[in-house]
């Protein structure tokens, strides 16, 4: 079993109190306060998983500058008052960034129980195939 420091468990609580404040901030019309706050919590809840270094190596790989821009520049747009704009032009930078752990995670919602048989309905699988990858490539 891996063990989990109390920085990292901290970290995951920030994390998800971000994301908390991030849906309650679009919820309530785009509050730009909510939204900021939710930005803040999620980037040093995501540092304090990982580490800083870890962190900062993530977003500034050459290959992921368009996404950093993106999702650093939305963060930026929202602090200066315009929610809207900053949440989508963040949210495309979050898709650039993390769209190769998607794969992973549907992968591994298909998994759980009740979600795999969610993920098995007629009209969910082409959904979860797109976003999923190929089904029967083999994880090493």
């Amino acid at each position: 079993m891996i063990e989990i420091t109390d920085l990292q468990k901290i970290g995951i609580g920030l994390a998800g109190f971000g994301i908390s404040f991030l849906f309650l901030g679009m919820l309530l019309l785009f509050d730009k306060g909510l939204l900021a706050i939710g930005n803040i919590l999620f980037i040093s809840g995501l540092g304090c998983v990982i580490g800083v270094e870890r962190t900062l190596r993530f977003f500034f790989q050459r290959h992921k500058v368009k996404g950093t821009t993106a999702f650093f520049g939305g963060i930026v747009i929202v602090l200066l008052g315009f929610p809207i704009i900053g949440m989508i032009i963040e949210s495309y930078g979050f898709f650039a960034l993390f769209s190769g752990f998607f794969p992973v995670a549907i992968n591994f919602l298909g998994r759980v129980p009740v979600l795999g048989s969610l993920f098995n309905l007629p009209f969910m699988q082409k959904i979860v195939q797109k976003l999923g990858g190929d089904g029967n490539r083999t994880t090493v």
